[in-house]
Order: structure tokens, then sequence, then C-alpha cells
């Protein structure tokens, strides 16, 4: 209930109310999954999430081009098919293409959302000898 003379009162809690309505509806600040990727390294700031929509928000902190490369699998990050020159087949046996961001390009950041179900999950940098020299990681789903 307002009291008469509390217009100040009244106009500051209309105000905070359209505060949180805006805040809430671009997501209320609510960063993504944080990925760091850098010259053959991909880092984490998390290693499982529940199952459902996420957004992954890819940080390039490397000078060269990468990629982020999401397979649901049930292998090891380091046992994906590969081709003749140690690339990931991305069409191989055992490994399912999710999505992925291409041409992420040194200190610039990617955002990709995509819906995952529970299960086991490898990211990559598929460029040519990226995967090779080690850059993959693993990544869990549970159910929500």
């Amino acid at each position: 209930m307002i009291r008469p003379g509390s217009g100040r009162t009244a106009a500051g809690m209309v105000s905070m109310a359209a505060l949180v309505i805006v805040f809430t509806a671009c997501g209320g600040g609510d960063s993504g999954l944080g990925v760091t990727e850098s010259d053959y390294h991909i880092a984490l700031d998390e290693s499982s999430a529940a199952a459902g929509e996420m957004t992954f928000d890819i940080h390039n902190d490397a000078e060269q081009t990468h990629e982020f490369v999401i397979f649901k699998t049930d292998l090891a990050p380091a046992d994906l098919p590969t081709d003749a020159n140690g690339d990931v087949d991305e069409e191989g046996e055992g490994v399912e293409h999710i999505d992925e961001v291409e041409d992420v390009t040194g200190g610039s950041t990617a955002h990709l959302t995509v819906t995952l179900d529970a299960g086991s999950y490898v990211f990559i940098c598929n460029l040519p000898g990226h995967y090779r020299q080690g850059m993959h990681t693993a990544f869990t789903v549970t159910a929500s």
C-alpha cells in the first residue's frame, strides 16, 4: 500500500521493478560456460553441466585462429577417429558431430548456444594438426 505523499517511493518501486524485468529478460547477466583456447590446449571453467540449453563463451587466448567443435562420444578425447593426416574424421565411427564455431581469431571471443543431452562429449579444435597436438578436452552432461 502506498501512502499519500510518498510519490518518490512509488516511482522508485516502479523503476526498480522495470530494472528487474529488463535484467531478467537479458539473461540476468548470467554468462555462459567459459572456454579458453590457447595454442594446442582447451581449458574449461567447468568440466560438466546439467542437460539442456547452454552457451559456451569461447575465448581464443592465442595469436592464431582456432575453432571449437563439439562431439558426443563415449571415446576418450585422444581416441577420436582420425584421417590420414591425424585430424578428426568428423563423420567417423563413434562420434556424433553436434555443432561448431569456425575461425575464432586470436584475441576474440565467440559464443555457441546448443542443447545437449546427458552423456559424454569431447571438444576439439580440428584445424590441421591442432587435434594431434592435444587440442581436445572431455565434458560431461548430467541428467537435469
